[in-house]
């Protein structure tokens, strides 16, 4: 799918890995990188991280997908962004390996529907490595992701401004589950959310996940990864 020549095999891209961070810090963090690539002053980029609980509601997403009352996500901890991504509302929190790939689409031959394609690649391939079956839900093509059978494990949306990317994907390794029954996960009814170790029956190494997707993720792409310090450049 990916439409590369060979010349981009040897793409930098620089690889953030913060840890458990705080959800605007990260779209702070995002907006500053994607200023740089449109701006040509630095490369494309790739953060890996975690968020403490939060909801995010995309620009065709609305409150009425969240079923619980206010009060119960204050008790809960869980705050609501609305941001410019693509897609309706969707769960981060611990647990939960969040993929934001900060990249020039042009530069790397892709348009949109390629790229995401190749987000959903990334994580097959990952899955795949842990012995897990994903797929691309074909009867519902508008609702991008991961699914294994008629769950969903991997939720994929994207914002792209001036031919750059912005957020990404969210693979949920070992979060907690409970938190998706609060809301009709990317405005989907009648479907339900799993995890990477309640399909494997125990709880996986987060490290060793980021490694599988670092490794697919530097394949599909092409590129060379270089690992920097956590939100400090950029």
């Amino acid at each position: 799918m990916v439409k590369q020549s060979e010349s981009l095999s040897t793409r930098v891209c620089r690889v953030y890995d913060p840890g458990l961070i705080d959800y605007q810090e990260a779209l702070s963090f995002q907006e500053r990188l994607a200023e740089g690539r449109v701006a040509g002053r630095s490369d494309d980029a790739f953060i890996l991280l975690e968020h403490p609980p939060v909801y995010t509601v995309g620009k065709s997403g609305g409150v009425e997908n969240i079923l619980v009352p206010r009060e119960i996500l204050l008790q809960e901890g869980i705050s609501v962004y609305y941001v410019r991504r693509g897609g309706d509302i969707t769960y981060h929190g611990p647990g939960q390996l969040v993929g934001y790939p900060i990249i020039n689409l042009r530069e790397n031959g892709l348009d949109v529907h390629q790229y995401v394609w190749s987000l959903e690649e990334v994580i097959i391939q990952s899955l795949a490595d842990l012995g897990i079956s994903g797929q691309r839900l074909s009867e519902l093509p508008n609702f991008r992701g991961v699914w294994a059978g008629d769950e969903k494990v991997c939720a994929v949306g994207i914002q792209v401004t001036r031919g750059v990317t912005m957020h990404g994907f969210a693979l949920n390794v070992n979060p907690n589950l409970r938190h998706f029954e609060y809301i009709n996960p990317c405005g989907i009814t009648g479907k339900s959310v799993t995890s990477v170790s309640k399909l494997l029956g125990h709880e996986v190494d987060m490290e060793t996940v980021k490694e599988k997707v670092l490794r697919h993720f530097a394949q599909v792409f092409k590129f060379k990864l270089v690992k920097r310090e956590a939100l400090i450049d950029g």
